[in-house]
């Protein structure tokens, strides 16, 4: 999952527009950014900010310089001040889009940040992005897997379904007026899908698709 890699595969994938979303941090994005838009694609930078209950979200930016004012300004500091162990959680390798190596992230970032899941629509909002919680029928770091209930008060319009998810589990009474919408979520290159699913934009831009997720 590199980003030259990553890119090449989205687009042997058929897919139109894509977007890197690594936990707690977008230092990735621009690299795949520039790799993807090489290869025609429309890339989004962003990050899948896991919360103080531990419920991730999906969190989308207009522009890799944005994604990484977001980090810096309002997670980064939020963060475990715990390093990573590489040998429990892996090597966090940056990498430029070529792949070439160019650091790694010492931090832990599979750990929650200090930030709770109510703040988080108006954050991201403040930096022109667009938020929706992930993977809501997921058992675990999940919106409803950690709540229980869906909450309308929490201001976000659309939400993440897994590819895996039982046809009717849309129909829940709590998520009655919620829009969806679905994605790879892939973690290997082997989970990047075929283009299965379409946005109705106005034009071919990352505005008009924060638009689209932000949109009542």
């Amino acid at each position: 999952m590199t980003p030259a890699d990553l890119a090449a595969m989205c687009a042997l994938a058929g897919l139109d527009i894509v977007a890197l979303t690594d936990h707690n941090t977008c230092g990735n994005c621009a690299a795949f950014c520039r790799a993807a838009q090489a290869r025609g694609l429309l890339a989004l930078a962003g990050m899948e900010l896991c919360t103080q209950e531990d419920i991730h979200v999906v969190c989308l930016f207009p522009d890799p310089e944005t994604a990484g004012r977001f980090e810096a300004e309002a997670v980064a500091p939020r963060l475990s001040p715990i390093p990573n162990d590489p040998e429990i959680f892996g090597r966090q390798i940056l990498m430029d889009q070529e792949d070439g190596v160019l650091g790694e992230d010492p931090r832990l970032l599979a750990m929650g940040a200090q930030i709770a899941l109510e703040e988080v629509p108006g954050l991201v909002r403040a930096y022109g992005g667009a938020a929706f919680p992930a993977h809501i029928d997921r058992p675990s770091f999940s919106l409803l897997g950690v709540l229980g209930l869906w909450d309308p008060g929490l201001d976000f319009p659309v939400a993440e379904l897994s590819r895996a998810c039982p046809p009717d589990f849309a129909r829940r009474p709590d998520l009655a007026g919620l829009r969806f919408v679905t994605d790879s979520d892939a973690h290997y290159l082997d989970q990047v899908w075929d283009a299965q699913y379409t946005m109705d934009l106005p034009e071919r831009t990352a505005r008009a698709v924060l638009d689209w997720l932000g949109a009542r």
